[in-house]
Order: structure tokens, then C-alpha cells, then sequence
């Protein structure tokens, strides 16, 4: 980390010297203890939701079984899990309680993909039954959970790994470079927007993602993603936030309303009706499951109760005094974001698609302009594979050991700084105030 590190305050983050922190290797590998040769790591995985048994289910059986063996599936629902142990093709014995399957299973790395809310306690867990941790983003949902974490990891030796997917994708990976080769010069400010659009940012509000009690919001639950991505494009640590929130489309934003869509009287007139049962996979996943959990996956956009915003803007300050000013709305006809860095040399932009018609086949268009000289621009397209081949590059580097010159590979330290932001934005929403990162945790 630059030196300017010793600028946000007395209390620096996990640990008293930056190097010291980089240095501790359950801190700054990010992937976990290599199993000996010609043994296969076994895994267990806790949360059977979508994300866990297609990304860290299904997946990792076709193209990493030859280096790891699934030992134990965890949920608190046993229907899910039936469902869950047939589609992900494996044979390993289901769990409803946690510290039963570990010391049954004995697994050396344990998968968290529960709801966000759940993540520190089987992260802190696992670690305390002598398991390393792979995370599911946000590692925690406030402070408190995020000081567990980090105590537990230093307390016990063991290792987690944040899973930021985002880190790997080409467009992502390019900036990076652009900014690591000087050609804008230093950093000092950023423009990000983000724009989640009606099918997507809608899918938030139908789950209990709505709820700031399960994901502590937008701010935490998706912008952990964006905040990552600006901490590790910028080498830089967060200091100070202020952030403003507003629920403008979704919740009593309606004149009308129902349980779910399934079971709606305005079915034929709300405009974000969305009918699960056409989705095999996901009645088979939820719907069939409903009665063991109460979990409703497809439930009103406009329930009184929802908690979360669906406009936000944050203002943020790095110790090392580059500043951003980033948005997320959550109701666009589109999807994707823009970003522009600002440098002392001239100005990198981007703008990545993720759902627009007109774009077909595209995922970012770039313009690099310097001062005093031309400008120049190109694009890129998407790689295959999940999440335009951002996730085969990331499990290679946690399964195979794959090379990572970059640094994306993430531990707890990343974790923190980005979940940190989000917490601090939504407490500064709260508490109408701005707020130091350094206020939330004692490291």
C-alpha cells in the first residue's frame, strides 16, 4: 500500500504497518492452504440459494473435480437441500445444522452462500472448527460482524477468501492497467455511476435483499462489488463517506400491491409482474421448498415494509485524498455503469454494458484522453463464461493456483474496506451525518 496509509488515522486497518498486513499470509493470499500433492481439497458449502450450488456447486463439480471433492451441503431448509445435492451431482451427505456437518465432514475449506446477514457467523465458525473460509461478497453486513471476522482470522490463523468476481473481467482488468502504466498520471478524483435496470434491479426488491436486516442494503449487498473494485483500482483505503438515500420506485411507491406475483389481483396491470412459475428450475429450487422456510422468492416490489433505497449517491475521500462521487439507481432502462478517472495527465472513461439492446455482443467502450494531445478509443468484448469469464478466472487462481500479477485475488482485508464504505454510506443515510471508516472498526 503507498505510504500515504498512515494519513487516515491512529487506528490503521488489520494491523500497524501496512506491510506487516500484506505480509501475514491468512491476510493476503486469498487463497487458502494448497493441498498436499495428489490429494484433493475437500470442501463443504453452507447456503444451497442459487449462487451457491450453480457458481460454487455445479461449477466447480465440471471443471475442478480432479482437485477437490464436495464433503458436506448445509441449509437450514432440507428441500432445498434435496434439490440442491441432485442438481450440483454430487453424493456427499446434507446438513440442516452447521457444526454438526464440519466435525462430521471434517472439510478443509468451507463456502459461505447464505444470506448476507449469516455470513460472519459460519465464516467466524468455520474458522473456530479449524476450516479456512472461501465468502460469498458482502463478507458482513455491519461493523460489528465485520470486527468478528477479523479478530476470529487473527485469533485462530486460519484463512478466508472474499469471492469479488468483478476484479476478473476483462473491462475491469483493463482499467486496472491503464491506471497502473501512469498514462493519466495520479488519480485525483472519480465519477461512477452505476445503473441496475428493471429486471435486474427489480429482482432485489422481490427477495430478501429488500430487507437492510438481511443485506444491509444496496450500499452493502451490490456496491460491496463497486467499492472493491475502486479500492483495488486505486490502491487506496476509504476515510471518510457521506452518503443520501431515497426509495423512489419500489415499496408504498405504488397504488397497489400483494403478497407475491403469483398471487396478485393486479397481475394484469402491474407493470413489474413476473411469473415464476415458467422457471422450472427456480420452483423447484424455492417454490417447492416454501413450506419448510417461509421464504417467498417472488414476492411484491411494492411491500410497505421494504427498508432499502432504490436511488443513492455517496461521496467518498481515500486517505490518500483521490475523491469519488458514485450513484446507484436501481430502476433504469438499462444496466451497466460508467466510470471516469481524472488524472494529472489527462482522463480514462469507460462505459461497460450489461443489458442494452443496442450493444448486442459489447461489454465496454474506452476513451483515454491526455492533455494537450489527442484522444484515442476502443472496446471490448465479453469472454465466455460466467459473468463475462470473469468466474474461471477467479476459481483457477483459488483452485489451480493460477499466476496474479494484478492482485485480485482478495482476503479479509479487501473484504473489510469494501463492506465498510457501504456500512458508513448507510449509516451516514441514518444518522444524516458524514462518517470516518475508521469510526466503525478497531483493527
Amino acid at each position: 500500500m503507498p505510504a500515504e496509509k498512515s494519513k487516515i488515522g491512529r487506528r490503521s486497518f488489520l494491523g500497524t504497518a501496512a506491510t506487516a498486513a500484506l505480509a501475514a499470509p491468512f491476510i493476503a493470499a486469498g487463497t487458502g492452504r494448497a493441498a498436499p500433492s495428489g490429494k484433493k481439497t475437500r470442501i463443504a458449502i453452507v447456503g444451497t440459494g442459487t449462487r451457491g450450488i450453480n457458481l460454487w456447486g455445479r461449477t466447480l463439480m465440471e471443471n475442478y473435480s480432479d482437485v477437490l471433492d464436495y464433503v458436506g451441503l448445509c441449509d437450514i431448509n432440507p428441500k432445498r437441500l434435496t434439490f440442491a445435492r441432485k442438481y450440483m451431482g454430487v453424493d456427499c451427505p446434507t446438513f440442516t445444522d452447521f457444526d454438526t456437518m464440519v466435525r462430521q465432514t471434517k472439510p478443509d475449506r468451507v463456502i459461505v452462500t447464505t444470506k448476507d446477514c449469516f455470513h460472519a457467523k459460519y465464516i467466524t465458525r468455520a474458522m473456530e472448527l479449524g476450516c479456512d473460509v472461501i465468502t460469498e461478497k458482502p463478507m458482513a453486513t455491519d461493523e460489528k460482524m465485520c470486527q468478528d471476522i477479523l479478530d476470529t482470522e487473527r485469533r485462530t490463523g486460519r484463512n478466508i477468501t472474499v469471492t469479488f468476481n468483478y476484479r476478473y473481467s476483462p473491462e475491469m482488468v483493463k482499467i486496472k492497467e491503464i491506471l497502473n502504466s501512469g498514462e493519466i498520471g495520479q488519480v485525483t478524483s472519480v465519477d461512477f455511476n452505476y445503473y441496475l435496470d428493471i429486471d435486474h434491479g427489480a429482482s432485489y426488491f422481490r427477495r430478501w435483499h429488500a430487507y437492510k436486516q438481511f443485506g444491509g442494503s444496496l450500499l452493502v449487498h451490490k456496491a460491496t462489488h463497486h467499492f472493491d473494485l475502486m479500492n483495488w483500482w486505486l490502491d487506496a483505503e476509504p476515510a471518510d463517506v457521506y452518503a443520501y438515500g431515497e426509495l423512489r420506485k419500489y415499496g408504498w411507491n405504488s397504488p397497489f400491491r400483494g403478497k407475491n406475483c403469483r398471487s396478485c389481483l393486479h397481475k394484469n396491470k402491474c407493470e413489474f409482474y413476473w411469473d415464476i412459475t415458467r422457471n422450472e428450475y427456480l420452483m423447484n429450487l424455492y417454490v417447492k421448498a416454501e413450506d419448510a422456510d417461509s421464504y417467498i422468492r417472488d414476492s411484491c416490489v411494492f411491500r410497505k415494509d421494504i427498508n432499502i433505497w432504490d436511488t443513492m449517491a455517496v461521496q467518498v475521500k481515500y486517505h490518500n485524498k483521490v475523491q469519488m462521487s458514485y450513484s446507484l439507481n436501481a430502476f433504469m432502462p438499462y444496466e451497466g455503469y460508467r466510470v471516469g478517472f481524472n488524472g494529472t495527465k489527462g482522463r480514462l472513461d469507460a462505459r461497460v454494458y450489461h443489458a442494452q439492446p443496442w450493444k448486442p455482443g459489447a461489454l465496454a467502450d474506452f476513451r483515454v484522453t491526455l492533455n494537450f494531445k489527442d484522444t484515442r478509443t476502443f472496446n471490448i468484448s465479453a469472454g465466455g463464461g460466467g459473468h463475462w469469464g470473469a468466474d474461471t478466472v477467479m476459481q483457477d487462481m483459488i483452485f489451480r493456483s493460477a499466476p496474479d500479477p494484478l492482485g485480485q485475488s482478495a482476503g479479509s482485508r479487501a473484504g473489510a474496506f469494501s463492506i465498510l464504505i457501504g456500512i458508513a454510506a448507510r449509516r451516514s443515510i441514518e444518522q444524516q451525518r458524514p462518517f470516518k471508516v475508521e469510526e466503525l472498526v478497531k483493527m
